[in-house]
């Protein structure tokens, strides 16, 4: 129920052994001009040995014992369940807010706009992340040169007052939403049954295809995605994420790639594998922008490919692929942290 003019907001975050960039998270957290007795922090904890829970409880987090759970998505819909707001946050850990009014500019633009599905996240550059990560979140949006060619470009449809409204062409579905601080009305979540078979950028898929086309961004603002510091890393996460892709895949019969991409997986594949068209990309984006961090496209094409082949045969090989899930997580910092 709303109290006042601050409708009462849930910020979900799934936890292992994150407390390398909890903290940080938690900060950008309590510096929100929202009020906090109007929000909660909900922490589902997937069996932390490295202090997480310690880092949550300091910050006034509920920490729910998640460890029953299979994967990030199950820890997701655990907190889900618990949740007791209007508006709910999907936040990861190796996020951060960019502005201490994101949660109050979000909740005022969705309650103007009902046709939204939710609102998304600016993912935008910070001194505390490499120049490779800020290639990856801010400049391509989508952590991932395949998943970048294989997504639909979103067009603008209008900018009202604060907020975007944003749409993607018609017939495809091809885009991630869902995670990284967005933010969805609890009863648009409740409306395709979220709490019983969870997985984020389904949510956002199946509101689209209920009717819902549009999501908001706020210009300028959203987090910080500290997603990878360094091209091994980057290579590991995407072994891991493919193992994700995999499972997602066999548990739900499609993922978001599949929705009438623009770019078929073989295509996107070849891409990577022949460099001539990173390189176009990447002296283009860098023409464009005069941003040299495009140069990273290359080797980082070539690491999601290797990645996402690595993935594969993970998957084929293991009889687990959700315990693999957990074996396969690697620590994060931040650049200023040892």
């Amino acid at each position: 129920m709303s109290d006042g003019p601050f409708p009462r907001v849930s910020i979900v975050l799934p936890v292992l052994n994150a407390a390398g960039v909890l903290e940080n998270c938690l900060q950008s957290v309590a510096r929100q001009t929202y009020p906090p007795a109007h929000y909660e922090v909900l922490i589902a904890d997937g069996g932390s040995t490295d202090g997480s829970q310690a880092i949550a409880l300091k910050y006034g987090a509920r920490v729910i014992d998640d460890r029953a759970s299979r994967h990030m998505e199950d820890s997701k819909r655990a907190a889900l369940s618990q949740a007791t707001g209007e508006y709910i946050v999907f936040l990861d850990a190796d996020n951060e807010f960019t502005h201490p009014d994101y949660l109050e500019g979000a909740v005022r633009a969705l309650a103007r706009h009902p046709q939204a599905l939710g609102l998304e996240a600016y993912y935008l550059a910070s001194n505390k992340m490499t120049s490779l990560c800020a290639y990856l979140t801010q400049l391509l949006h989508i952590s991932d040169p395949i998943c970048w060619l294989m997504s639909a470009k979103p067009m603008l449809v209008a900018t009202d007052g604060e907020a975007e409204r944003w749409t993607l062409p018609p017939g495809t579905y091809s885009y991630p939403l869902g995670a990284n601080g967005f933010v969805y009305r609890r009863s648009d979540l409740d409306s395709v049954k979220a709490g019983e078979k969870f997985q984020d950028t389904h949510i956002a898929m199946y509101l689209m295809q209920a009717g819902k086309r549009e999501w908001l961004r706020l210009p300028g603002r959203g987090v910080h995605h500290y997603y990878v510091d360094t091209l091994w890393n980057f290579l590991l996460k995407r072994r891991r994420a493919m193992v994700h892709f995999l499972n997602v895949r066999q548990e739900f019969g499609t993922v978001w790639l599949e929705q009438k991409a623009p770019v078929s997986k073989p295509v996107a594949c070849l891409y990577c594998f022949t460099l001539f068209g990173p390189a176009y990309h990447a002296l283009k984006g860098w023409q464009q922008t005069g941003d040299w961090r495009w140069l990273w496209h290359v080797p980082a094409s070539v690491a999601s490919l290797l990645g996402a082949a690595w993935g594969w045969f993970t998957h084929r090989r293991q009889r687990d692929n959700q315990r693999v899930m957990t074996t396969l997580k690697r620590p994060q910092t931040l650049k200023n942290q040892p």
